[in-house]
């Protein structure tokens, strides 16, 4: 069959090229199985069409599982049934199985209500369509529209020779004029082109201009995106340039600091009185006139005093190191 339809449009492309061999052939095809999908009443319809066939499928599986039941319940009495018995009940259970396929055969076969109800659900909109690629072909002056869905086997087809858009365009004009209520909606309607010209050259340049501008585009963020992360890289390096800063500087106060404390230790070691061998001569020789007493006594006011000059110092020193301190966070 297939062999059949090449063979012809051969012969029609042939004969067609030499009677329109000046001005040469225009051809184009649609795909009414897209434009089929694309029309919202065919989809409507045909969603109710399919909320029905499940409906009988269900209704069908139902049945046939009623029988298949009973045959289950036949199988397991029939030890106690006599043998009229068993062949009246099979009887009835092939009489009410043929009756379900009889249903079933109604409702999906060759000529059955799904099939006519789908063919009757087409045929207006495979009228639209033929009406519209009739109407294109006169106006375009087309030589031959194939149906790109069809058995006529295409193994190649060019989009620009695709007039499924301009055809499914046209069945909606054609409903929206249909559906107009007031006077201004059919007139709008009325004067609306039924299906505007193409420009194929004109929407592949305005195309390779989208592109070159979201390349450009895209360019440009990318370039943005690349200024940003530098901007973060180096704001993040000069904190961390800032961090180690006073990082160093706080470790150099604290090393002055304990230094400081260093040197105030050893000065205070120093100015502490030393007992050496000729004041304890002399203690030895103070102490025959002194009493014990007076001795502990002259002991005692001496570390008070040498007590009470430790502090004077070490309060100014603590006075001067918190001047320091103030000083060095002033010049931060």
């Amino acid at each position: 069959m297939k062999n059949k339809v090449l063979f012809l449009l051969t012969l029609v492309f042939m004969v067609s090229l030499t009677i329109h061999a000046q001005r040469g052939v225009r051809i184009a095809y649609i795909d009414t199985e897209y434009i089929l999908e694309n029309v919202p009443e065919y989809q409507e319809a045909t969603a109710q069409l399919n909320q029905k066939a499940d409906k009988w499928k269900n209704e069908i599986s139902a049945k046939l599982g009623v029988i298949e039941q009973k045959r289950k319940d036949l199988s397991n009495e029939k030890a106690l049934l006599t043998k009229e018995l068993i062949e009246e009940r099979e009887e009835d259970i092939a009489f009410e199985e043929k009756e379900i396929l009889d249903y079933q055969q109604k409702r999906f076969g060759p000529n059955g209500d799904l099939f006519i109800q789908k063919k009757q659900l087409m045929q207006p909109i495979q009228d639209q369509i033929f009406a519209a690629v009739q109407d294109m072909a006169a106006s375009r002056k087309y030589d031959f529209i194939f149906d790109k869905s069809s058995d006529a086997v295409m193994l190649f087809s060019a989009k620009r020779f695709d007039l499924s858009e301009q055809i499914l365009r046209s069945i909606t004009r054609t409903s929206k004029r249909k559906q107009a209520q007031s006077k201004a909606e059919r007139r709008a309607a009325k004067e609306e082109e039924l299906v505007p010209e193409i420009n194929y050259e004109l929407e592949a340049r305005q195309k390779a201009l989208d592109e070159k501008k979201a390349e450009r585009e895209s360019a440009i963020e990318k370039r943005r995106q690349e200024i940003l992360a530098a901007r973060e890289a180096k704001k993040k390096e000069a904190e961390a340039r800032r961090q180690k800063i006073l990082e160093e500087r706080e470790k150099a106060r604290q090393a002055k600091i304990d230094a400081r404390n260093k040197t105030s230790k050893t000065n205070t070691e120093e100015e502490t009185p030393k007992t050496d061998n000729t004041k304890t001569g002399e203690g030895e020789g103070e102490g025959e006139t002194k009493t014990k007493a007076q001795l502990i006594e002259e002991n005692r006011q001496k570390k008070l005093a040498e007590r009470a000059a430790r502090k004077k110092a070490l309060e100014e020193r603590k006075k001067k190191i918190l001047e320091e301190r103030q000083k060095a966070k002033d010049s931060i």
